[in-house]
Formats: structure tokens, sequence, C-alpha cells
């Protein structure tokens, strides 16, 4: 039991089903350099309250470089009946300075330990997620000034609805995401409190300095109780959920734009860099980066229900359940990161079938809805022009035309108020440059909305 650091009180050998049972440095190895900034604070701070010396200090910082270099060149020994990364680093440590190393863990326990590993590992992670998603929506933009004059059909049950300009549609998804960016800025402001300081759950009799601790590493605050700080896990289950939220729009976005290149569609066509091909069947150029991104949202959401399972019935403080949190948050940054990396260039590369898109825009009456308003304009009551236009829709169905295809006679026919001046509203064109309201599909609208866009991607720091 003599290379356990708990191993005092025993006087029998760990079976060794047990540690390969119980051990996590397979998947927490990824927190060596978040364990290493934390410790090299730490002993920072011992030094500055008279713990430990100042040349104890710098050798616990010097060795600890070391340490780090070494992982990073992959010539690191890690070892499983070690159990952990903290404990890997720390058996290194010890092994290069002895006694000295030996006082690194003064005042701290693995609980609080972990616990700010993974609050800087978050933080990280929070940023990284935010760089792309910014990618992302300057993708999107991007695509504004070529397609501003490209009207979609807009849906709604999965049936055509109103007309759009196509860049508005692209200005939907930038919406979606912005406000995932506003839950990681949320989420970093409640990961950003040190854990560090309360031990084990009840803190320490020794002078340390917390405040201290989160300066040095560029913590907002301390956490306040220590057995809440022990085992909270909060900010781990509240960037799942985050991730799971940003899986959701990239998914939704992949069905509309999967549904959009097939034939049926048309709208659009992907880049053959981002598709594959049928093992049986030549012609095929399938969709599959889009449909893996929308397939892998479901293991996204699945970790954040694990997540929420496995604290579900702990009590209070750490217990060695906890361990099973970092292999669900880091397979949901993993697959939401590497979905993110394709989706910019994606969006960036795949080409509107404008031919397509013009030749189907006359279809399913897109200009119903700006008619029934302009009815409304003539002090027709809002129910009664709704079902005057139904019915000269049903007209249009039953003859196979469109709308602006009605002789006038019928529109008078309709209702004694209009006459040719009708016809200036009908057609998606119409439709969609009537649109007034702020963020609707205006052409003035739209335009501003692109301006704003432009003006906050170039504001942020690139």
């Amino acid at each position: 039991m003599a290379d356990k650091a708990w191993g005092g009180v025993f006087n029998e050998a760990t079976d060794s089903r047990v540690e390969g049972f119980t051990e996590s440095v397979s998947f927490d190895r990824r927190l060596y350099a978040h364990d290493i900034a934390g410790s090299i604070a730490h002993a920072g701070m011992l030094a500055k309250v008279g713990l430990i010396s100042k040349d104890e200090c710098r050798q616990i910082e010097q060795a600890l470089e070391e340490i780090r270099r070494e992982i990073e060149q992959g010539g690191f020994p890690f070892k499983v009946e070690l159990e952990d990364i903290h404990m890997n680093i720390e058996s290194a440590l010890i092994d290069r300075i002895g006694d000295v190393g030996r006082k690194l863990h003064t005042s701290r326990s693995r609980n609080d330990q972990v616990a700010t590993d993974m609050r800087l590992w978050v933080r990280e992670a929070i940023g990284q997620i935010d760089e792309q998603i910014i990618e992302l929506q300057r993708a999107f933009v991007g695509r504004c000034g070529a397609d501003a004059d490209v009207i979609l059909p807009g849906y709604t049950h999965m049936q055509r609805a109103q007309p759009v300009l196509a860049p508005h549609c692209w200005l939907s998804y930038c919406e979606k995401f912005q406000r995932d960016r506003g839950r990681l800025a949320d989420c970093r402001r409640r990961t950003n409190i040190l854990s560090l300081g309360a031990a084990a759950l009840a803190g320490t009799s020794l002078p340390i300095d917390r405040d201290d601790v989160a300066e040095r590493l560029g913590f907002d605050g301390v956490m306040a109780n220590s057995i809440d700080t022990a085992g909270d896990r909060d900010f781990l289950v509240e960037f799942a959920f985050v991730l799971a939220m940003i899986a959701e729009h990239l998914s939704t976005w992949a069905e509309e734009w999967i549904i959009w290149s097939t034939d049926e569609f048309n709208f659009l066509k992907l880049p053959q860099a981002f598709c594959t091909g049928s093992s049986i069947m030549p012609q095929k150029v399938n969709p599959d980066v889009l449909e893996l991104i929308r397939g892998k949202t479901a293991r996204v959401i699945g970790n954040l229900q694990t997540l929420l399972v496995l604290i579900k019935g702990l009590p209070q403080a750490y217990n060695r359940d906890l361990q099973e949190d970092k292999p669900p948050l880091f397979d949901s940054f993993d697959t939401v990161k590497a979905s993110l990396e394709l989706a910019a260039p994606l969006v960036a590369d795949t080409e509107l079938n404008r031919p397509a898109i013009a030749e189907r825009l006359n279809r399913g009456h897109l200009d119903a809805t700006a008619l029934m308003e302009y009815l409304i304009r003539l002090d027709i009551p809002q129910r009664t022009a709704h079902a005057l236009v139904g019915r000269l829709v049903r007209k249009a169905l039953d003859r196979g035309v469109r709308l602006k295809d009605i002789p006038i006679d019928d529109f008078k026919a309709a209702h004694a108020k209009l006459d040719e001046s009708v016809y200036d509203v009908l057609g998606v064109e119409h439709s969609v440059a009537a649109m007034t309201s702020y963020g609707s599909t205006g052409p003035d609208q739209v335009k501003e909305q692109v301006k704003r866009w432009k003006e906050r991607l170039s504001a942020t720091k690139e």
C-alpha cells in the first residue's frame, strides 16, 4: 500500500480488479494542464502564507512544469494503480523532489482539487465552443450578400406558408446560436468560482488565502460553503445542457438542409467534400455529415440525462459517483466541437439551386396572407378577410392557377372594395416587399439585420 496516498490505515493490498474498476486516469488525464495550473497556484499561495518556503515553491513549480512538458511530449508513464491524474502527477512530483513534493497537498483534498480542475476545464471548453459558434455565425452572415435576392418558400407544419428572403432564413440560425452564446456566458459566470480551499468538505484549520488562489487562476470569486463546494456539479450539468441545446440547433439546421438537398426539393447542392457515397448504388451522393450531426445530437442529449441521473440521489459533499461525471461531459464537448468544425465550412460552401427554387415559388399560394393583410388595410375585418381569401384560394385551386391569375371580375365579385390594385400585392416578390414589421422578412428589415450582424461579428474578437 506504499504507493497509495490514502494507504496508511490499510493492512491489505488493493485487489487488482478494484484498481481497474476504480481508476479514472484513462479519461481524466486530459485534465493534466488544469491540474498542474491549479497546483502551481496552490503552491504559490502556500508560500505566501508561510506554509512552505519560497524555495520549496520554486522547486514544486519547476518540477510541475517538467511534468507538464513530459506529458505533452507523450513520454509520461501514467499508472493505473495511482488511480487518477492528480495522484499520477503528485507521485511523479514526489519522485523528483522528495519531501518537498509531499507538502503540495497541504490544506487541500482531491475533492476540492478535482472540482477546481473541472471548473478550469469547463471555462476553457466554453471559450472554445463560443469561438466556433462565432465562426458558424460568420458563415451564415457571409452568405447573405450573394443570396440577398433569393426568395425561399417558408414552411410551417412542413407545408408551404409564406415567402421569405434567404438571408432572413440564414439569420434565423444566427439568432439561435446567439442565444446559445448567451447561455455559455451565463454558465461561465457560475463556473468561474474557485472550489479549492474547501478541502474534503469542512475546510481547513491552516491559514490559507483562497482569494489569492482565485486571483492567480483568474476566478471571479470563491465558493462560500465548503460542504456545497465539495460536491457541487451544477456548473458541469449546466454546461452539458448548453451543449445539448447547441446540438439541438445544429440538428434542426441539418434536418432542414438534408430535406432541401433531396431531389424532391432540390433547393441546394451540398459540397461533395462533405458527402459520401453508397457501396452498392453508384449514383448516390449522401448528406452523411449532416445526418451524423443530426444523429450525434442523440448522444449529447443522452449524456445530459446521464449526468442528471448521476447526481439525483447523492447526499451532500463528495461521493465517488462523481468520478463518472467526466466521460459524458467530455464526450458531449468533443461531439459538439467536431460538429461545429464541420458546420461552418459546409454552410459557406453549399450552393443554392436558384432555378429550382424560382420554378417552385409559385406553388402553394404563398401570397395568400399578403392578400389578406391588403384587405385589412381596406378596413375589412381580419376574420372576414381571412374567410374571403380562403374562398379565393379555393377558386384558384379548383382552376389550377395562381391567385394573381384570377380575373379581376372574380376579385370584384368577392368584395366591392377590390379593384385592379389587388395585383400589386400578389406574387411572392410583392408579398416579401410588403413586410415592414421589425424582424420581418421585408428587404429593408433584412438589410438592417444583416448590417447589425456584420457589425456585431466584426466587433467580436477574431
